[in-house]
């Protein structure tokens, strides 16, 4: 719980390092990029798809017929835009995290590596394609979990708890690994990711209920639609630095795990090596040293 707590303070002092929001840049330009190159391209088309799909449901139909004759005829036209920004989070979330992963990540990790454990051997127990392969994996899983999971968001409760347990869990995923593959080999990093496994799940499961946040400005934009194209840079970016916080709160915490780890296998070896103390250095036991106070004593009767 110390080691939790600590990184996390320290990975918040660290989001305000001139670096770290110097990295946060470059996420935010290709995001920003290739939202609205999307948008521009099937922003139109996908209204009108998603439009005519929600007016076969005779349900939702009734719904916004109800809203025109009661004065809010105006929603339904933010209506589309705003499923069409609900179904484009989790790609919006999966990308920025991945591009956290590949382009922040190695740099944070050494900057923490740095100025905390610049004595920590670097064993490279993973590679950049391990990495890659990792995450694509993992992400893969987590997208088919959301995929199942969907008709359960209907559920008022469960769509405040699943998405985030979902996203919680990829950000462990992702992150645990990235943290440990330059300074860990594999074996440590499988036995760190086994023994951690609670308090790490933890930490991803608080770093994805940090990255539902910007879903409010998603509210924002239903209700101000014209506001968008401002909000959406602004979430991305918030996005960023809440994958670039739990990257660092990774490293922190599982840098100090493994710098533990191997204070701890250092430790018997190094008693080994030191050997008993020398007989000279060794306290005489308490029966010689009784015979010599007895032949003291003998010595100077007369």
């Amino acid at each position: 719980m110390r080691l939790l707590i600590g990184s996390f303070w320290r990975s918040v002092a660290y989001c305000l390092h001139p670096r770290v929001i110097a990295l946060s840049v470059l996420p935010l330009i290709l995001m920003v990029a290739a939202s609205f190159a999307l948008g521009y391209l099937f922003w139109d088309a996908a209204i009108a798809s998603v439009m005519g799909w929600l007016e076969t449901w005779e349900l939702v139909s009734f719904l916004l017929n109800w809203l025109e004759s009661i004065g809010f005829g105006s929603l339904r036209a933010v209506f589309a835009p705003l499923v069409v920004l609900a179904l484009a989070t989790p790609l919006i979330v999966v990308m920025a995290l991945l591009l956290v992963a590949l382009l922040m990540t190695p740099a944070m990790v050494d900057l923490v590596a740095q100025r905390r454990f610049a004595a920590l051997e670097r064993r490279r127990g993973g590679s950049l394609l391990g990495s890659v392969v990792w995450s694509l994996w993992s992400t893969v899983l987590a997208l088919l979990a959301l995929l199942v999971s969907v008709p359960f968001w209907l559920i008022p409760p469960l769509v405040l708890v699943l998405p985030p347990l979902i996203w919680g869990w990829l950000t462990y995923r992702v992150f645990a690994f990235d943290a440990l593959a330059e300074h860990a080999s594999r074996e440590e990093r499988e036995q760190l990711l086994r023994q951690n496994r609670v308090p790490l799940l933890t930490m991803g499961v608080l770093s994805g209920y940090l990255g539902a946040a910007p879903t409010l400005l998603w509210a924002s934009g239903a209700m101000f639609i014209a506001l968008a194209p401002l909000l959406v840079p602004l979430a991305i970016w918030i996005y960023a630095l809440v994958f670039a916080f739990a990257s660092l709160w990774f490293a922190h915490y599982l840098l100090g795990a493994l710098d533990s780890l191997r204070a701890e296998a250092a430790a018997p070896s190094k008693a080994l090596e030191e050997g008993p103390p020398p007989a000279s250095e060794a306290p005489p036991s308490p029966v010689a040293a009784r015979g010599e106070v007895i032949d003291v004593q003998a010595r100077e009767i007369p």
